[in-house]
C-alpha cells in the first residue's frame, strides 16, 4: 500500500472512529480492522489478537479487550456502516451512476447449535440444507462495481420464541421474528432514509414471490426487478394495451409463446471466453392473485422470461416495474446485475473473513459484519480510484423503448 492510500486508511478510520466514541474503541476498531485487511487464514477475534501482539505477554489480554469490543461495546452498527457506505459511494458515483440495489443472502456454515440463529435450513451458498446462519444483504451497484452496505441475520422462530436462548444470545427485546422479505424490505428503508443513491431493486424469488415486499419498494417510490415463481398467476395486455380476461400461469404463458415462436435471443454481456447470452419474452402483465379481485387498481408490470440453450423450459421469470424509457435489452442486462453478489460474497468470505467469526452472540455477529463492511467499502473506493471504469451512455439516452 502507497503513502497515499495509507493516508487514506488514516482518515477513513478517523471517520468511522467518529462514530465509535472512545479512543479505547477506535484503537480496537483499527485493530480488527487491519486483521481482516491482513494476510492471516483465519480472522477471528483470537488470531487477530495473537497477530496484533507484539509482546506474547499481552495476547490474552488483548484478546480481552477485542472480545469487549466485539460482544459488549455499545457502538452504533448503522452509524458505522452508513459512513462507510457514505465513503465508498463518493467515490463510485465521482465515475458512473448507481443502477441498482440487490437483495440476496448467504450462508454461513456452523459446528453445534450455539451460534446464535444457527439451524438446519437451506443455504444457496452451499446449494443444500445445512446446519447454518443465514443472513440477507443489501447491496448497491453501478454498471462496474459492486457495494454491500447493510445485512442482516435471519432469526427462525426457534431463536424468537426461545426465552434461554435469546438471553444466552443476547438478543435484544425489540428484535422480533421476521422473515427474510421482512428484513430485506427494513435494510431498503433504512437506505432510503440514509439517502442512498436509488436505484432499481434486484432480487430473487424467495422475495419477489412476498407481495408485500413488491409493494414495499413501490410505496418508497423505488422500482424493482424480482424473481417470481413459475406459477405466478398474470392476466396479459395485447398490443392495443387492453387487458384480456383470461389468466395464465407464468410457465404455462412461456410454452404459448414459445409455440408462437415470440422469444429472441439476446447478448446481456460480452466474456472474455463466452458471450453471455439466453433467448427472453417480453410481456405487459397485470398479477392476478385473489382470483383477480382487485385486478383493475393493481399496477401492471412487465414479465420477463428466460430460456436458456438446451433447457426444456424456462429457466427464470421476474416482475419489473419499470415505465418505457428502458430498452429491452437494458432491462434483461439490468436483472442479470444480481448474480454478481455471488463474487462478492466469494470475495468477503475468502479475504475479510465475513464468515470466520466464532462468536455465538447477536451483537458480535453483527459488529464483525460492520467492520467487514468497513474493509470491504475501502477496498471498493481504493479500486475505483485505481481503475476508473470507462464512460458509458446513461440508461436514459436510449431512445428505443420498451416493447413486448
Amino acid at each position: 500500500m502507497n503513502s497515499a492510500a495509507v493516508s487514506r486508511l488514516e482518515s477513513y478510520f478517523a471517520t468511522i472512529g467518529g462514530a465509535l466514541g472512545t479512543d479505547g474503541r477506535r484503537a480496537s476498531f483499527a485493530r480488527y480492522a487491519m486483521g481482516l485487511l491482513g494476510s492471516a487464514e483465519r480472522k477471528s477475534v483470537e488470531p487477530i489478537a495473537a497477530l496484533g501482539c507484539a509482546d506474547p505477554k499481552r495476547t490474552d489480554a488483548e484478546h480481552q479487550r477485542l472480545l469487549h469490543f466485539m460482544v459488549d461495546s455499545p457502538w452504533s452498527d448503522r452509524e458505522v456502516r452508513r459512513l462507510a457506505a457514505r465513503y465508498a459511494l463518493s467515490a463510485l458515483t465521482e465515475r458512473e451512476p448507481v443502477e441498482a440495489w440487490i437483495i440476496d443472502d448467504t450462508g454461513f456454515l456452523k459446528q453445534g447449535s450455539h451460534s446464535v440463529g444457527v439451524q438446519r435450513q437451506y443455504s444457496g451458498s452451499a446449494g443444500k440444507i445445512a446446519n447454518c446462519q443465514l443472513a440477507t444483504s443489501l447491496s448497491v451497484a453501478t454498471r462496474t462495481e459492486h457495494l454491500p452496505i447493510d445485512f442482516e441475520l435471519y432469526l427462525p422462530t426457534s431463536w424468537t420464541e426461545d426465552a434461554t436462548r435469546r438471553r444466552e444470545a443476547r438478543i435484544p427485546d425489540w428484535v422480533a421474528f421476521q422473515t427474510r422479505p421482512e428484513l430485506a424490505l427494513e435494510m431498503i428503508q433504512r437506505a432510503v432514509a440514509d439517502g442512498v443513491p436509488p436505484g432499481v431493486v434486484l432480487a430473487d424469488c424467495a422475495y419477489g414471490a412476498s407481495r408485500a415486499f413488491r409493494e414495499g419498494i413501490r410505496a418508497l417510490d423505488l422500482h424493482y426487478i424480482v424473481a417470481v415463481d413459475h406459477q405466478t398467476a398474470v392476466a396479459v395486455f395485447d398490443k392495443n394495451h387492453r387487458r384480456g380476461d383470461q389468466v395464465f400461469g407464468v410457465r404455462d404463458l412461456a410454452f404459448r409463446i414459445a409455440a408462437a415462436r415470440g422469444f429472441r435471443r439476446c447478448t446481456w454481456r460480452k466474456g472474455t471466453k463466452v458471450d453471455l447470452s439466453a433467448r427472453f419474452a417480453l410481456r405487459r402483465v397485470v398479477p392476478a392473485y385473489n382470483e383477480c379481485k382487485g385486478v383493475d387498481n393493481r399496477e401492471p408490470v412487465w414479465l420477463l422470461i428466460e430460456w436458456r440453450d438446451g433447457e426444456t423450459e424456462p429457466a427464470n421469470y421476474f416482475f419489473a416495474s419499470l415505465n418505457s424509457r428502458m430498452t429491452k435489452k437494458q432491462l434483461i442486462r439490468l436483472a442479470m446485475q444480481r448474480w454478481r453478489t455471488e463474487r462478492v460474497y466469494e470475495d468477503l468470505k475468502g479475504e475479510l473473513g465475513l464468515d470466520h467469526y466464532e462468536g455465538r452472540r447477536y451483537p458480535g455477529w453483527h459488529h464483525h459484519v460492520s467492520v467487514a463492511l468497513c474493509c470491504y467499502a475501502f477496498i471498493v473506493a481504493e479500486r475505483v480510484r485505481r481503475f476508473p471504469p470507462s464512460a458509458g451512455r446513461p440508461m436514459e439516452a436510449d431512445p428505443h423503448a420498451l416493447a413486448a
